[in-house]
């Protein structure tokens, strides 16, 4: 048979071409034999955290709430007689002493009343000396039987009534000395004035509703606020041991510099609708720093707990098991350590199990960190740059 020479030789291109593409995986594979060992599991590169210490200390156990500032004591003053007004003796927002003078309303009224119930008293003190002399004369005449019975008694009848007339007049003109007095009002505690609500020339009346004035005694004064029932048990057990618990109240206008004053009442009820208990503490206020009516952050102070382990509130998360720290070890590695945790207060929290103290636990930087991470010290790398 004779082959066509112009025909292609399509096996013999076929076999070169696998024998081409042969040698190309095999160059690939031992190009790949060939790559540096260990690439894959290179360790993990060094977690920056920030750190902080874990200290035992003396820790102070607080309840905090929201304080409402009272007077501790009010007085609304009020005419208790009528008439015209002819003095103020004081001006708004002034303060006034126990006993000062305020106002004045015009006397000559009562100082009239009063001369009247006098004049009353001396005519009834006359005729009732008469009634005596008469009642003594018909005694005479009817132990001689000169005088019938009849006689006798309407005679001693006569100055008994007359006797009693005159302790009906005395107690008339004690009341016009009362009335009189009432004309000048003083005041009756120390405290400072507010709004005066009449001026000299007004006409006032006895007990009417409008006060003339209200005085608050605001040196001491009170700061009433609520806790919940569950802290109930606890302060009252602090108290059979401590009966001055300190109360610290600051004022929203100066946060850092607080009044104190300690704990002086406890209400009797449970507030059914809302759960909680009303307290007041008496603070001196000699400063005027709290003025009624203001809100305050309140702090009540039940003790202070001598080496209690304490770290920075930051350090502790939550998990599904409860609350953890990561604690840094001596290699710089990281543990997961469970913790059970007490109170906070300023950026601390007390930590009831778990740590012992002198511990370094991490405070920034737990979200990319698992058991056993390495890190390094954000603090320690920023003192060394700054050096």
């Amino acid at each position: 048979m004779v082959r066509n020479k112009n025909r292609p030789a399509y096996p013999r291109l076929c076999l070169a071409g696998s024998t081409t593409a042969a040698l190309v995986l095999a160059v690939a594979l031992a190009a790949c034999s060939h790559q540096p060992q260990g690439t894959a599991t290179q360790p993990r590169p060094a977690v920056p955290v920030l750190v902080g210490k874990v200290e035992r200390t003396t820790f102070p156990v607080q309840l905090h709430a929201i304080g409402t500032v009272q007077a501790y004591s009010t007085v609304s003053v009020k005419a208790q007689v009528g008439g015209e007004v002819i003095g103020v003796h004081f001006h708004e927002g002034q303060e006034v002493a126990k006993g000062q003078l305020l106002f004045t309303i015009d006397p000559r009224p009562f100082q009239a009343a009063l001369a009247q119930a006098r004049a009353n008293l001396a005519k009834t003190e006359a005729q009732a000396q008469l009634a005596d002399a008469d009642a003594k004369r018909w005694e005479t005449m009817y132990k001689v039987h000169a005088a019938s019975p009849q006689q006798y008694d309407q005679a001693n009848s006569a100055a008994a009534a007359l006797r009693a007339t005159i302790a009906a007049d005395k107690a008339a003109v004690q009341s016009a000395e009362l009335n009189l007095q009432y004309t000048k009002i003083y005041s009756p505690i120390d405290g400072r004035a507010g709004n005066l609500n009449l001026n000299a020339g007004n006409i006032v009346k006895a007990n009417g509703d409008t006060p003339m004035v209200v005085i608050n005694q605001i040196k001491p004064v009170y700061v009433q606020f609520a806790l919940p029932e569950r802290d109930l048990d606890e302060i009252r057990r602090h108290l059979e041991t401590d009966r001055s618990l300190a109360v610290v109240a600051n004022p929203p206008n100066e946060p850092d510099k607080p009044s104190i004053g300690t704990l002086s009442f406890i209400d009797n009820t449970v507030d059914p609708t809302t759960g909680t208990i009303q307290f007041k503490g008496t603070f001196a206020n000699q400063d005027e720093r709290l003025w009624p009516g203001e809100f305050v952050d309140v702090t009540l102070t039940l003790e202070r707990r001598p080496n209690t382990v304490v770290l920075p509130a930051q350090a502790v998360q939550s998990g599904q098991n409860g609350t953890y720290v990561f604690v840094v070890n001596p290699d710089l590695t990281v543990r997961v350590q469970p913790v059970k945790t007490g109170a906070t207060l300023e950026g601390r929290t007390v930590i009831e199990q778990g740590l012992a103290g002198g511990e370094t636990v991490v405070t920034d930087g737990q979200m990319l960190l698992v058991p056993g991470a390495r890190v390094r010290i954000k603090q320690a790398l920023e003192t060394a740059a700054a050096s």
